[in-house]
């Protein structure tokens, strides 16, 4: 069985998508959800669809090692952050070397690096005029937004969307990509 842990700081609509996702296979499942706002909605979701989650603070992720030692106890074939809005500790990335992965809500290069996650990236989009968007799954190393990228998909950007218009459609490519990107990371030779 495949073992995935998700990171998460807001409403957490990937994350349950990927909770939902695999619910029902044998071979993979989502056992734990993390975050670093305990108000967080993914909690809620996580609850309902009961997944164990669990908030932390920054000492655990970066000074005491918690966040680490946890990870290394569940041992995960896969981790994933999933609107996850904190630089991801190289000492995680470096215990599991491509193993991290992120999904971005931009054509990366494009409109990566700190600050740019939600509608600041598609406020950004429309006023630069982008005749098109997409999202960017990648690898995470320790820069924001510049591991290595293993899917991009595009969408249209009409000259009359707004922000939330774009918004809407790159909601609608993560839902349908993220997690099938995700099972052929797992699965490779299926």
């Amino acid at each position: 069985m495949k073992r995935v842990v998700i990171f998460a700081s807001g409403s957490g609509t990937n994350a349950e998508n990927l909770i939902k996702f695999f619910q029902n296979r044998k071979n993979a499942s989502v056992v734990l959800v993390l975050t670093n706002n305990p108000q967080a909605k993914v909690l809620d979701r996580c609850k309902a669809l009961k997944v164990s989650a669990m908030s932390f603070n920054n000492m655990a992720l970066n000074e005491s090692g918690h966040v680490l030692n946890l990870l290394k106890t569940l041992k995960p074939d896969l981790i994933i952050l999933a609107g996850f809005l904190r630089k991801f500790p190289e000492a995680i990335l470096n215990a599991f070397p491509n193993k991290v992965i992120n999904i971005h809500p931009a054509l990366l290069p494009k409109y990566g690096g700190k600050g740019m996650f939600g509608m600041h990236v598609h406020q950004a989009v429309v006023a630069n005029k982008e005749t098109e968007t997409g999202i960017t799954i990648h690898f995470v190393n320790e820069h924001y937004d510049e591991g290595t990228t293993i899917f991009q998909t595009h969408c249209e950007v009409k000259p009359f969307d707004s922000a939330e218009d774009v918004a809407a459609k790159i909601h609608e490519l993560e839902m349908e990509h993220f997690p099938k990107v995700v099972e052929s990371l797992l699965f490779p030779n299926e």
